[in-house]
């Protein structure tokens, strides 16, 4: 059974962060720069996590998973969002001067 878990993060390192984030993009869709709807299986939760745990410092960073309900209840439609819908973060680049 699917389930909708809202994850967020805080990750103080734009290395780790720019690692992380299209691992997040895989599993759901963003709804703020670093808060994401996700629908999935406990076994699709946990292989996320398997790949996000290594990428973090826990000393620095911070990881929160809410388990929302099942994706077929209260879990499809508990999430209310106002104001202009997310666009893709802007490409960045360095610039050596």
């Amino acid at each position: 059974m699917r389930t909708i878990y809202l994850i967020s993060y805080d990750i103080c390192c734009d290395k780790r962060y720019r690692k992380i984030y299209p691992l997040m993009c895989g599993a759901g869709e963003p709804m703020q720069y670093s808060v994401f709807r996700c629908p999935m299986t406990s076994m699709e939760l946990q292989v996320l996590k398997d790949k996000i745990w290594p990428l973090l410092k826990l000393d620095e960073d911070r990881v929160m998973i809410v388990n929302l309900g099942p994706s077929n209840g209260r879990g499809n439609q508990c999430i209310e969002c106002w104001g202009q819908p997310l666009v893709a973060p802007p490409a960045r680049a360095a610039a050596v001067v």
